[in-house]
């Protein structure tokens, strides 16, 4: 049934179909219908994206719609909706304001402003795309977890909570891509990646294995595909782009050129496959020579280029392995005059880049397992967590600012790498100290971007200390004269506690893998990552209070009454699959 007309050859052409497919089927637990001719409440809004957000998790969806200015009455039709009309920064700011009170700062997918006609009028239609609750975590709008009950709103039942927090977290990257075959994937880049297999295992008898397989044969093998069937992991490194409308929402990459002035003098779009897309994009960038003096005492100055190409592939690649496709945002590669910016949609799975580099970090999980085993298989990205800490010591040993990660935003990691020294003072410190750690680095780079009344406490101290820095706190600047010995041990990093959370989540881990474990387990697990400044008495109580409180949460408990024999083990969970709503 047409409920209403509208261009078919406008760009948002597909949305239209897909509000005229929602009113067909009418309301279910993962769409909302609102007439809202004038205004809607916020705090409404917000709660039905904790209940379409939570019954898209439970359905295996991945995502629903909330959806203003259509009738609620049985004649389904568009009426139009006035809620934020204007300025295109008012529905921004519903976003933010939104996003703040939702679990991780969740926000919408997508805000589409829609014009369809009915009987001859125009009607404004806001459709709010709204992802599924990650697994294992249900979508919360201020503290509360809410459900649809047919077309009412209510809260989620402590079954429905049970059954989302008991979610093992699911690889997107793993997962079959419906109505895709080895035939949608792209022969020249199947021929490339099996180049690159063979070059990073580099034993002879694996060379001739692989040239005797069949295409289909070698991605069964890296489980890249499963029982005659692709993987998303597969489509996103070597899919056909003319299937690419397989995917829900295809992967795009996009590489920007911007003048001096902040304009925009060029752009291009890149698809799938992306196994080769590095290469593409790099054809693009401008990587000039640059020239600057890295002490005060030469005569002659340093030439190098301004960025390193194994830092860029690194920085591109480490964008396909971690992009959250769920939410489909394209990759962005913007070029400026000194910097190169990438951003990808997803958050920061470590929180913090001073997490990451940390001696002692090992990753929370990946959010694309299978699609980041395959990279490394394929030789484009570096393995574990070592290639961000590569990515810093590249720019370290050139004397160069750090990159500048930003998570400020929801959903989105912004990663800039600079072309150019910013503070000679800087340059100076590192070329005549190479021995410098990386933790002090950081802190150091953060004082030459102004940044050094963000820094802690400790951490200002322990570069007052070595000289490193001047000024007051909240005035820091790079010291003339650094002290001329710094004691490498004695390194701020050390001294600094992690997030009691991170400890607390290796000792679940450790139970998830071998079931049970003594204290005496979980001292060997914890030593050498909890502070240098608690003595083995301090750390020792310290881990004594991470299982008091995973006890009282209910997360863990002993096997046995009697405390000398006893293990500590998970809590196990009531199966509720089985009952009814």
């Amino acid at each position: 049934m047409v409920r209403f007309e509208y261009n078919h050859d406008v760009e948002n052409a597909d949305y239209y179909e897909t509000l005229q497919n929602l009113m067909d089927r009418w309301e279910n637990e993962i769409v909302e219908f609102k007439e809202a001719k004038g205004q809607y409440s916020e705090e409404k809004i917000g709660q039905y994206f904790s209940a379409i957000s939570n019954e898209a998790n439970l359905a295996g969806k991945q995502y629903g719609w909330f959806v203003l200015g259509v009738s609620e009455n049985n004649d389904k039709h568009p009426v139009g909706t006035a809620f934020k009309q204007g300025d295109a920064s008012l529905l921004e700011r519903v976003k933010y304001t939104i996003s703040k009170d939702l679990t991780d700062n969740m926000t919408f997918l997508d805000t589409i402003e829609l014009y369809p006609v009915y009987e001859g009028s125009s009607c404004r239609v806001l459709m709010f795309k709204i992802p599924a609750a990650v697994a294992g975590m249900p979508t919360e709008w201020k503290g509360r977890c809410y459900a649809r009950n047919g077309e009412s709103l209510t809260f989620l039942q402590q079954y429905k909570i049970d059954a989302i927090r008991n979610q093992e977290r699911r690889d997107w990257s793993k997962l079959i891509l419906p109505s895709a075959t080895v035939n949608h994937l792209d022969k020249d880049a199947i021929v490339f990646a099996r180049s690159k297999y063979k070059e990073k295992m580099n034993r002879p008898h694996i060379a001739e294995e692989v040239d005797a397989m069949s295409d289909e044969e070698f991605l069964t093998k890296l489980k890249l595909m499963r029982d005659g069937k692709v993987t998303n992991a597969a489509m996103v490194l070597l899919g056909n782009s003319d299937y690419d409308y397989l995917f829900g929402n295809a992967p795009l990459m996009m590489w920007r050129l911007y003048g001096a002035e902040g304009e925009m003098k060029d752009y291009s779009i890149f698809t799938i496959p992306f196994i080769t897309v590095s290469d593409r994009v790099f054809a693009k960038i401008r990587n000039l020579t640059y020239r600057y003096m890295p002490n005060q005492q030469s005569l002659f100055p340093k030439e190098t280029e301004q960025y390193d190409s194994w830092l860029l592939r690194e920085l591109l690649n480490n964008c396909i392995a971690h992009s959250n496709y769920q939410l489909g945002g394209r990759i962005y590669v913007n070029e400026c005059e000194d910097n190169i910016k990438f951003t990808n949609p997803g958050d920061f799975l470590p929180q913090t880049i001073e997490a990451v580099l940390k001696v002692t970090y090992n990753p929370p999980f990946y959010r694309n397992q299978l699609l980041a085993d395959a990279m490394v298989k394929f030789h484009m990205i570096d393995t574990a967590t070592s290639g961000i800490k590569k990515v810093f010591r590249i720019q370290k040993e050139k004397y160069f600012p750090l990159p500048d990660y930003d998570l400020t935003l929801p959903n989105q990691v912004s990663v800039t790498v600079y072309g150019k020294i910013l503070n000679e003072q800087y340059t100076y410190i590192l070329f005549n100290h190479p021995t410098l750690d990386l933790e002090t680095v950081f802190l150091l780079d953060q004082v030459q971007k102004g940044n050094g009344k963000k820094l802690p406490k400790e951490a200002i101290a322990f570069l007052k200390k070595h000289k490193l820095v001047e000024g007051q706190a909240n005035n820091l600047y790079l010291s003339a004269e650094v002290a001329k010995t710094i004691d490498a041990k004695a390194q701020y990093i050390k001294n600094k506690a992690f997030n009691d959370q991170y400890y607390r989540d290796l000792i679940v881990e450790y139970l998830k893998k071998y079931k049970k474990g003594r204290k005496q387990n979980f001292r060997e697990l914890l030593l050498d990552k909890l502070p240098d400044v608690l003595d083995d008495k301090k750390k020792d109580r310290k881990i004594s209070t991470l299982l008091t409180t995973l006890r009282q949460k209910g997360i863990i408990t002993t096997d046995s009454p009697n405390q000398q024999i006893s293990n500590w083990i998970l809590v196990e969970k009531p199966n509720n699959s089985n009952k009814k709503q």
